[in-house]
């Protein structure tokens, strides 16, 4: 067991739209990401997605409207939601799912990214 300073460890992220995977629970992944800017419309077919804010707000895309997260607020995207998460400005999120997600789900393209553990 250790602890993890979630400030300390955001400090290390220079790379946006890339989750760093730093601890693992019963299957799921705690992962830190920096966002700024807009990510690609995907779902995820069986994955539901918890996105934390640490700091900033997140604004989530959805095909029925956009959702805003603030800090401290987190927000469940069901699977099977079509999704993008939006930016402004620099968001810091940390993100619970299972395992087997890939960060552009069944978008695919150059902007998926193999998990990287902290």
């Amino acid at each position: 067991m250790q602890s993890v300073n979630l400030a300390a460890t955001l400090a290390l992220i220079t790379e946006y739209w890339s989750p760093k995977a730093v601890g693992s629970v019963n299957g799921l992944h705690v992962k830190l990401v920096k966002l700024k800017g807009e990510f690609v419309w995907h779902a995820h077919e069986v994955e539901d997605e918890l996105f934390l804010v640490l700091e900033g707000t997140l604004r989530m895309q959805c095909r029925d409207g956009d959702l805003s997260v603030g800090k401290g607020e987190f927000l469940v995207v069901p699977h099977g939601t079509e999704h993008r998460p939006v930016a402004d400005d620099e968001v810091h999120v940390l993100l619970i799912e299972p395992a087997s997600t890939v960060n552009t789900g069944t978008a695919g393209g150059e902007r998926t990214r193999a998990v990287e553990w902290f």
